[in-house]
C-alpha cells in the first residue's frame, strides 16, 4: 500500500523536481580557442611613442562613441542613424517579439483559468430530450512539471531572448562604425575633388599654353596633343570622383535612414581628413572579448539556449502528467442553474507515457544534442573571427602611420620635382614628356595621401568596433 501523508507527497515532489533539472547537462564555457595573446606582429612597436597614452587610456567598450568621435558632423550623423536607421530598428522590435515568445513560455509554467458556459440537449432512450447548462471555472490541461520539460523550454526562450538583446547591441556597433566609415569616405571624396579641380584647372592652362607654342612653331603636334591627353585624363578623374562622391552620399543616406545632405560640409568647404581626430584604446588582452563584444555574449546564449534544449527533448522520454480542473455549478435548466445544491467539481488527471513512436523522441533528442554542437562550434567561431578582427585592425594601426608619412614625404618629393621639372622645360633643357611624366607622379602621390589617411582612419574605426566599443550610451542629464 502507497504512503501518501504529506510528508512523503513533499519529498517525492522534491524528488521529480531534481530529476527535471538533472534532464539538462551543464553547461562549462570551452577553453578559447585562440592564442593568449595577440600576435606580436600586430601589437608593433612602430607605435611605441604613443604606448604610455595608450596604457591608460579608456577600454574600448567603457568609450562612449560621443568621445571617441570629435567631428560634430558626424555625431550629428550617428545620432540621427540611431534614431531612424530600419535595420537597427527591425532589431529593437526583434526583441519585442522574442520577449514575448519568452513570457509566453514562461505563463507554460502557470495554470490557466478560464470562465466557461456549455450547454447540452441530448435525446434519451425513452424519447425524450434531456438538459444539461454548466458555468464555472476550468482549468485545462496544466501540465505538471516534474521532469522540466516546461522549464527548459523556458530557458530555451530565455536564451534566445538574450540573444536578440545581444545581437541589437551588435548592430548598433556595426551602424556605428559603418556611418562613420562612409562620413571619412565622403571627406575623401571631398577632398580629392578639390585636388583634382586644382590639377584640372592647372593643366588647361598648360594645355593652352601649349597651343600658343604649337600655333607658333616652338613646339611639336605631339606636345600639344600629350598636354591634351593629360587635361582630359584629368576630366575622366573628376567625373569619376563625383560619380564616387554620390554613390557614398546615397550609402550614407541608406544608413542614417534620413536625407543627409543638410548635415554635409557644403561644396565650397574642403575639410581635411588630416584634421580629424579620434581617441586611443588599448587592445587588451583577447579573454577581454568574451564580456565586450556583444556577438560573442549573443553566440553564448544561443548556446545556452540549445543546452536546455536537450533537457526538453530527454524530458520527453518520461511520462507527461496534466490535470483538468473544474468548479462551478450544475442544471438541468438555466433558470435553476445558481439555485442552491448546483455547486459541483470535477478533477482529470491525465498520465501520458510514451510507449511506442517509432523513434520519434530519440531522433529529438539527437537532432538537439546536433544543435548543441553546433551552437558550441558557432561560439568557438565568433571567438576566432573577434581575434582575427582585432589582430588584422592591430597590424593595421601599427603600420598606417609610417606608410602615412612616406607617403606625404613622397607627395612633397614629386611637388618639388615637378616644380624643377616646369622650370627646366621653359628654360628648353628637357623635353616636355619629363614635364608630363612629373606632373602625372605629383597627382598621383597626393591622391595616395588622402587614400592612406582615409585607410588609417577607418582602421582606427574598425579597431573600436571589433574590441566592442560603441555599444553603451551616455548618460542622459
Amino acid at each position: 500500500m502507497f504512503d501518501l501523508r504529506p510528508q512523503t507527497l513533499c519529498a517525492l515532489t522534491a524528488a521529480l523536481t531534481l530529476a527535471g533539472c538533472a534532464m539538462t547537462p551543464t553547461l562549462q564555457r570551452p577553453p578559447l580557442p585562440v592564442a593568449a595573446a595577440f600576435p606580436a606582429s600586430a601589437v608593433s612597436t612602430a607605435s611605441s611613442a604613443s604606448s604610455a597614452s595608450a596604457a591608460s587610456a579608456t577600454q574600448a567598450p567603457e568609450l562612449l562613441w560621443q568621445d571617441f568621435f570629435a567631428d560634430a558632423r558626424l555625431k550629428r550623423l550617428i545620432t540621427l542613424a540611431l534614431a531612424h536607421n530600419r535595420d537597427l530598428r527591425v532589431a529593437a522590435l526583434n526583441i519585442e517579439q522574442t520577449r514575448a515568445q519568452y513570457q509566453i513560455r514562461r505563463a507554460d509554467q502557470f495554470p490557466g483559468i478560464n470562465a466557461v458556459i456549455s450547454g447540452s440537449r441530448l435525446p434519451t432512450t425513452s424519447g425524450g430530450i434531456t438538459s444539461a447548462v454548466n458555468a464555472g471555472l476550468a482549468v485545462t490541461a496544466y501540465e505538471l512539471d516534474f521532469f522540466g520539460r516546461v522549464s527548459s523550454l523556458q530557458e530555451v526562450a530565455l536564451g534566445q531572448y538574450l540573444a536578440t538583446q545581444e545581437g541589437a547591441l551588435a548592430a548598433r556597433i556595426s551602424l556605428i562604425a559603418a556611418v562613420a566609415n562612409s562620413y571619412f569616405s565622403l571627406l575623401a571624396d571631398q577632398e580629392l575633388l578639390a585636388l583634382t579641380q586644382q590639377t584640372l584647372a592647372s593643366r588647361e592652362a598648360s594645355q593652352k599654353l601649349s597651343q600658343l607654342r604649337f600655333d607658333n612653331g616652338v613646339v611639336s603636334e605631339i606636345d600639344l596633343r600629350q598636354a591634351e591627353s593629360l587635361t582630359q585624363a584629368a576630366r575622366v578623374a573628376y567625373s569619376q570622383l563625383q560619380r564616387q562622391r554620390a554613390l557614398n552620399e546615397n550609402a550614407l543616406t541608406l544608413l542614417v535612414g534620413r536625407s543627409v545632405a543638410d548635415e554635409l560640409p557644403g561644396a565650397g568647404a574642403t575639410p581635411r581628413l588630416q584634421s580629424v581626430l579620434l581617441a586611443e584604446v588599448p587592445a587588451g588582452l583577447p579573454s577581454d572579448l568574451l564580456v565586450s563584444r556583444p556577438d560573442i555574449r549573443q553566440a553564448e546564449q544561443l548556446l545556452v539556449a540549445s543546452n536546455a534544449n536537450i533537457g526538453a527533448a530527454r524530458a520527453a522520454f518520461f511520462p507527461r502528467i496534466a490535470l483538468t480542473v473544474g468548479v462551478g455549478s450544475a442544471s438541468k435548466q438555466l433558470s435553476g442553474l445558481f439555485e442552491a445544491g448546483s455547486f459541483g467539481w470535477t478533477l482529470a488527471p491525465q498520465l501520458l507515457l510514451p510507449i511506442f513512436d517509432a523513434g520519434r523522441n530519440q531522433a529529438g533528442l539527437e537532432s538537439a544534442q546536433a544543435g548543441q554542437g553546433i551552437a558550441l562550434a558557432q561560439y568557438e567561431k565568433a571567438i576566432q573571427t573577434a581575434f582575427r578582427e582585432v589582430a588584422d585592425a592591430l597590424a593595421a594601426r601599427s603600420t598606417f602611420a609610417e606608410q602615412l608619412a612616406a607617403q606625404t614625404a613622397q607627395a612633397t618629393a614629386e611637388s618639388k620635382r615637378l616644380k624643377l621639372a616646369d622650370l627646366r622645360y621653359q628654360n628648353g633643357i628637357t623635353s616636355y614628356l619629363d614635364l608630363l611624366d612629373a606632373q602625372r607622379a605629383s597627382f598621383a602621390s597626393q591622391q595616395a595621401v588622402v587614400q592612406t589617411r582615409l585607410s588609417e582612419l577607418q582602421s582606427q574605426v574598425t579597431l573600436y568596433k571589433a574590441l566592442g566599443g560603441g555599444w553603451k550610451e551616455a548618460a542622459k542629464p
